[in-house]
């Protein structure tokens, strides 16, 4: 498969769980988001740009911390940015854009933003070092880039589960870039081969409990696995739900299923 075919296949996925990417169960994304902006430190007449932006979680969460300033979101699916045009409409925001572009292609100047983010995006192209040099090549020198990307433990023990009961079903498991970027000395060599300068990188845990496997099926079915699980017959994706679940009930405890998140915070200057 080559990029422009993964490319399309990501795409289409995405624009297929728009309607349900904000689901409670995702509720880590909206969290992350707000210790996204944190990091960017704003006086609130900054112009800052939000790659991959998705359903706008980190751009709206800008867009609300920039009275003077403004933010601009783009991704390359159509679904999950008219979620996101959804949400600023209804939270009164005019202060943001969104844009479908795709984030190895940004159409901007050099230099036009304050400061950029990507949130849990950065890892779905193979070259990743080239895609964060050009997001920083639109910040001005002295701004800040920021990113998150997932611990390579992240969901486990419960997608190691998943991940095991679909190989045996024969589902292969396409080329996994963000592990490259899932240790802090992974960040490190992104930031660095990006020409980014002064990073700094933190590991905090966004986990929280679920009610039960079904509340982790939601997260499966309304994220990035459905275009995993998705390649099984109906009837035979419905024994592989069953099958799953069960397994997954036997780690529940009274204070629910617990959905560990390990996340790497990094920031780096231009």
């Amino acid at each position: 498969m080559n990029a422009e075919q993964a490319k399309t296949i990501v795409r289409a996925t995405f624009n297929a769980v728009a309607d349900a990417y904000d689901h409670p169960g995702l509720r880590f994304f909206p969290a992350c988001s707000r210790q996204l902006a944190d990091l960017l430190d704003l006086r609130g007449d900054e112009q800052v740009l939000d790659v991959a932006t998705g359903t706008g979680h980190v751009a709206l969460e800008l867009a609300a911390r920039l009275p003077r300033g403004r933010a601009t979101g783009v991704d390359f699916s159509a679904g999950m940015l008219a979620q996101a045009r959804k949400k600023a409409a209804a939270r009164g925001l005019a202060n943001v854009d969104f844009a479908e572009m795709d984030m190895q292609d940004l159409r901007f100047d050099g230099g036009r933003f304050d400061a950029a983010t990507c949130s849990f995006g950065i890892f779905f192209v193979e070259a990743m070092e080239a895609t964060l040099a050009q997001i920083a090549s639109k910040v001005r020198p002295g701004g800040t880039v920021a990113l998150t990307s997932f611990r390579l433990d992240y969901f486990y023990p419960l997608r190691q589960l998943l991940l095991d009961r679909l190989a045996a079903r024969g589902i292969a498991l396409p080329s996994q870039p963000w592990e490259r970027i899932a240790t802090e000395a992974g960040c490190r060599a992104l930031f660095a081969a990006a020409g980014l300068r002064d990073v700094q990188i933190e590991v905090r845990n966004m986990g929280y409990f679920l009610t039960d496997e079904n509340a982790w099926w939601d997260v499966v079915w309304n994220a990035g696995f459905r275009r995993l699980v998705g390649q099984l017959p109906p009837d035979d994706l419905k024994r592989f739900r069953e099958e799953h679940l069960r397994e997954v009930a036997a780690l529940k405890t009274p204070a629910g299923l617990w959905l560990d998140i390990g996340v790497l915070f990094a920031r780096g200057t231009v």
